[in-house]
């Protein structure tokens, strides 16, 4: 390589006053403070250059021998390492801008948000300081936010800057700047960490809302886990709100995404149903039963049914009917049994039969005790306890007087008319 080169083409004077890892340099200097990591972009950077003076050659030897390895005089490992970290990085972010290049329709953001997206992108994360900072401006307007509301369910009105200072204790200035630097607080932490939210969001799209929606619903979570970031635990503040921005986008998605909607618990299931259906037909080449289903999620046949039939669209009944333009799924489906014409007719054939038997078997009492228990005269059916306070008896009384009035119905002879309008 290079150094290589350029040593060997030197005097054999040269060569005694170049230090080696078998005879280091007797006056050699200590080591310098920077980290092993600076070594490796200093050896990358001679590997690199055609011409080096003699002096560089002998830094880098020098740190070579500090640090305990071999000299990389070909650099070929430390090179491709870094340049595959570079490669890897390039990948990513041209991913991440053609999956938001797209053609039409709904996914189309739009050229302004575009590029404010993908110039957000190449920033960088916050330092350990300015999360603190941050997260910290963001506590502050958090608790003067909540006085505001709560003063404003008091007052029927949004308070001013001067009650508020008032309520708060505070001067007014003060009050003014703990807002002024909340707002900057948010938006820093947007611009800074929208690269987080856009790489999650695109993970969730075609589920149901546009890649704008998703990152915003992500930027709010991102708020709330910047507002509950605690420093002092040691963890950094992406770590700690990708759940956040994750949990926001999961509930949007759960809650926006269907007419009726599902619990997060249920929709993911369905999601999860409906991905392991998709691999067993493509492997299968054929609809795989709810069997086989349950056999590769480990899962109950009655929970995977339940799945399906929670997982499908809602229908409308305004809806027409195809190839009947004037006719309507309301006026072709069935109602319930009751207002099928035969049916009413059978139930009020019947309640005239019962009117009979309670006017001829039992008592007055006893009839209008079954009515109320029963609910036979179109009413709730009510308790014991409920049928008491009405008739002032007590609960036991009315609990006889049914047990008897049964008794008396449940003679042959009086149960015979009434077989033929059982089901």
């Amino acid at each position: 390589m290079a150094i290589i080169t350029t040593i060997c083409s030197s005097s054999t004077t040269i060569f005694s006053a170049i230090p080696s890892l078998k005879h280091p340099l007797s006056h050699q200097s200590p080591p310098p403070t920077s980290s092993p990591p600076s070594f490796k972009l200093g050896v990358s950077s001679i590997s690199n250059e055609a011409e080096l003076d003699i002096e560089n050659a002998t830094e880098a030897v020098a740190l070579s021998s500090w640090t305990g390895g071999e000299v990389l005089f070909d650099g070929e490992s430390d090179n491709g390492g870094l340049k595959a970290r570079r490669r890897k990085r390039r990948k990513r972010r041209k991913g991440l801008a053609q999956s938001l290049v797209v053609d039409d329709g709904e996914r189309d953001v739009g050229h302004e948000y575009r590029r404010v997206i993908l110039e957000s992108v190449k920033r960088g994360y916050l330092s350990p300081k300015e999360e603190a900072e941050f997260s910290m401006c963001l506590k502050h307007e958090a608790r003067i936010e909540a006085a505001r509301r709560r003063i404003g369910d008091v007052q029927e009105l949004d308070p001013t800057s001067k009650q508020l200072a008032k309520a708060l204790r505070m001067e007014k200035n003060t009050v003014d700047n703990v807002l002024c630097k909340g707002r900057e607080s948010r938006e820093k932490i947007i611009r800074s960490y929208r690269r987080l939210v856009v790489s999650i969001a695109t993970s969730y799209q075609d589920k149901g809302l546009s890649l704008q929606d998703l990152i915003q619903e992500g930027s709010i979570g991102l708020l709330r886990g910047a507002e509950r970031f605690d420093p002092q635990r040691g963890y950094k503040l992406s770590t700690y709100v990708y759940w956040w921005i994750k949990e926001a986008i999961l509930t949007a998605i759960s809650n926006n995404t269907r007419m009726v909607r599902l619990p997060r618990r249920w929709w993911m299931l369905v999601a999860k149903i409906a991905g392991a259906n998709n691999d067993l037909s493509n492997k299968l080449r054929r609809s795989p039963s709810y069997d086989e289903i349950a056999e590769v999620l480990n899962m109950k046949v009655s929970t995977v049914r339940l799945g399906f039939e929670r997982g499908r669209s809602p229908i409308s009944l305004d809806q027409a009917v195809l190839g009947q333009n004037s006719l309507t799924l309301q006026e072709i489906i069935p109602g319930p049994d009751e207002t099928i014409p035969e049916n009413m007719v059978k139930r009020e054939l019947l309640k005239q039969e019962l009117e009979k038997l309670f006017q001829t078997v039992l008592t007055e009492r006893e009839a209008h005790i079954l009515r109320l228990h029963f609910g036979l005269n179109g009413q709730t059916p009510q308790s014991c306890e409920e049928i008491g306070r009405l008739v002032k008896l007590s609960r036991e009384r009315v609990r006889q007087i049914i047990c008897t009035a049964l008794s008396k119905l449940r003679h042959k002879r009086i149960v015979e008319p009434l077989k033929a309008y059982a089901v």
